[in-house]
């Protein structure tokens, strides 16, 4: 398992949200994008559906109809009903969870604290990946 964590600075998670997402679906796999707050998982949706028409990121809330068929499922637990593959954490608090391949915890400077404690708590944790991305300018740089 891997576990990225993404450092937010200039974009804001939706807008991360929809570009990792946008890498996600391109390589076939499925999404749960997991927040707590309700008013985040609406904006994170209408980033994602406003990409365009050839571009547009399908996506749903857990507990809607149709739900297990969506690509990306926004939810308050990371229960993936649709089969994703992928988790991101939107709202900087990690959570235990077995079953996906690949982890994204986004963090700012108000969950840092708690994102440097989940690092080392994962510290020697076999057979799991971290990884450690933030912003130089524009772009997205791994420096750990």
């Amino acid at each position: 398992m891997k576990v990225d964590f993404w450092q937010l600075s200039r974009d804001p998670v939706e807008k991360v949200v929809a570009l990792i997402a946008g890498r996600v679906m391109d390589a076939g796999e499925r999404l749960l994008v997991v927040s707590s707050s309700p008013d985040q998982r609406e904006a994170i949706s209408r980033e994602l559906w406003k990409a365009g028409p050839e571009s547009f990121l399908a996506n749903g809330e857990a507990g809607a109809p149709g739900a297990e068929n969506q690509p990306i499922l926004l939810c308050e637990t990371p229960e993936p009903a649709n089969g994703a593959s992928h988790v991101i954490y939107a709202d900087g608090a990690y959570r235990e969870a077995d079953g996906f391949a690949r982890t994204f915890l986004l963090f700012d400077d108000n969950t840092l604290e708690a994102a440097r404690a989940t690092w080392r708590s994962l510290d020697g944790k076999e057979p799991l990946e971290r990884a450690f991305f933030r912003q130089d300018g524009g772009k997205w740089v791994k420096v750990a």
